[in-house]
């Protein structure tokens, strides 16, 4: 009598649990969705240097505006400049240093227009700032003392403005009060400065300009000059 047959130590297929060969399941799942994962490695790579190339390209552009106005040495070449890239935030700056070589020539009438250009493009910040006060004192030359005055005072007594605009303004406004004798508002104003910025040149000018102030009606007063490199308006003799 033949032994019956002992079960084998291997079991078939059917009776391999669920996850035993992982690989084979790897496998499978490949097989499966093969094509979808192929297409969306291909989808993230072509975001990928898609991505590096607009940024590629946005420096390089950037890198040839800021050339450019490297290169704009001239008013004409800063006129250019602004009409290349008027929506860059260089225009705002190189229509600032156009109103300036215009109120350095004498043409208010183009600084003023430049300067109001200027402070539109800029908007915020202490370039804007310094925009309006160039207008200011160029609507003064040019014989609109009542625009530039009230420019003046809004920047100079806004507490929130730039302390070194503040104090300019206000110099500029105990100028126009000496050039016109008014001893007491140069005092007021220089007082005012001394709380705003007491350690700034404006303010030590404006002191100073208390000694030129007429100590007799239609006596000349010759205002204090300005600090190199800042704006100034002639006395207008």
């Amino acid at each position: 009598m033949s032994s019956p047959a002992l079960p084998s130590d291997t079991p078939s297929a059917s009776e391999t649990p669920v996850g035993a060969n992982p690989d084979e399941a790897l496998l499978g799942f490949w097989e499966k969705y093969r094509e979808a994962i192929v297409v969306a490695c291909i989808v993230v790579l072509v975001g990928i240097i898609g991505w590096n190339g607009v940024k590629y390209f946005s420096e390089q552009k950037e890198i040839g505006v800021e050339r450019d106005y490297a290169e704009a040495t001239t008013p004409d070449k800063l006129r250019a400049f602004v009409e290349a890239h008027p929506d860059h935030a260089l225009a705002g700056v190189a229509e600032l240093r156009v109103a300036d070589a215009a109120y350095q020539s004498g043409q208010n009438a183009d600084a003023i227009s430049a300067y109001d250009r200027a402070a539109s493009m800029l908007k915020t910040g202490v370039l804007a700032a310094r925009a309006q006060l160039g207008g200011a004192i160029s609507k003064i030359q040019a014989g609109q003392a009542a625009e530039g005055v009230a420019t003046l005072h809004q920047l100079a007594d806004d507490s929130k403005q730039f302390s070194n605009i503040r104090a300019e303004a206000y110099f500029h406004l105990a100028s126009l009060a000496a050039e016109a004798g008014r001893a007491a508002e140069v005092q007021q104003i220089a007082t005012q400065l001394m709380q705003v910025e007491p350690s700034s040149p404006w303010t030590q000018r404006a002191f100073g300009l208390q000694a030129t102030v007429p100590t007799t009606a239609g006596s000349p007063a010759a205002a204090a000059p300005a600090p190199s490199g800042a704006i100034a308006f002639p006395s207008g003799k």
